[in-house]
């Protein structure tokens, strides 16, 4: 490049090298003032009734496939409330409802799903609802725990002990996330003929067929009280 191109060039070199600092001072500048206050996350969230946040809660089930594969699928309706003191964990207690007919099974054929959902194992037009109650709470860490409980499942009641961590919470977030927010991962199995469903199950030492065990994990965020003076918006 000439010298006269090269001369005339550089004003709006310089011109676009300030705009672009200037423009990353902004944005730096605008990011530090939207997060969050860095005490937030480290806060304890206050003890209290807390309910589902369904947007961030999924609950998986898998079962071994012919010993082919472990197909998993998953309820897409459901809720649940907890009474919940984080210095007291033991004292919780836990309710849940599952919509049956929510299974969700990518891809299945319409027979499969027909099975599943129908008499020959589901039955969700007899049985529309799945019922976890916890009993007790065990510790068995600083934050992971055992919970007993029924499960009420096609029309049988039977204990259930679900693994469980409590992951942590905050109390809220001004103007971002007003009410407390805590979460948990838990882990638990059964066998469904112990439901009365034994409809597929392998013969005894074979795998042809559908498992008898089914495999259940379960990721869910809880919200509870609001923060004093909060002004609620989505999160």
């Amino acid at each position: 490049m000439n010298n006269p191109v090269r001369t005339a060039l550089r004003p709006f070199a310089a011109s676009a090298m300030v705009l672009l600092l200037g423009m990353y001072g902004t944005a730096s500048r605008a990011a530090d003032t939207s997060a969050p206050p860095a005490t937030a996350a480290t806060a304890t969230p206050p003890a209290g009734a807390y309910r589902i946040d369904k947007s961030h809660a999924s609950l998986l089930l898998r079962v071994s496939h012919m010993g082919f594969s472990t197909y998993t699928t998953r309820f897409s309706r459901f809720d649940a409330t907890l009474s919940f003191d984080p210095t007291n964990i033991p004292a919780s207690k836990l309710v849940a409802i599952i919509e049956t007919a929510s299974l969700e099974m990518d891809a299945a054929p319409k027979m499969c799903t027909d099975i599943v959902r129908g008499p020959q194992l589901l039955d969700a037009a007899k049985f529309p609802k799945i019922v976890f109650r916890s009993d007790s709470i065990r510790m068995t860490g600083d934050k992971t725990f055992e919970i007993s409980g029924k499960l009420d499942l096609h029309g049988v009641t039977r204990p259930l002990t679900l693994t469980a961590t409590y992951n942590g919470g905050y109390p809220g977030m001004p103007n971002m996330d007003p009410h407390a927010r805590i979460g948990f991962s838990a882990h638990g199995s059964f066998k469904r003929s112990d439901f009365g469903m034994g409809f597929g199950v392998p013969a005894p030492g074979t795998t042809m067929g559908v498992g008898d065990l089914i495999d259940v994990t379960i990721e869910a965020e809880f919200t509870g009280p609001a923060l004093p003076n909060a002004a609620a918006k989505p999160h």
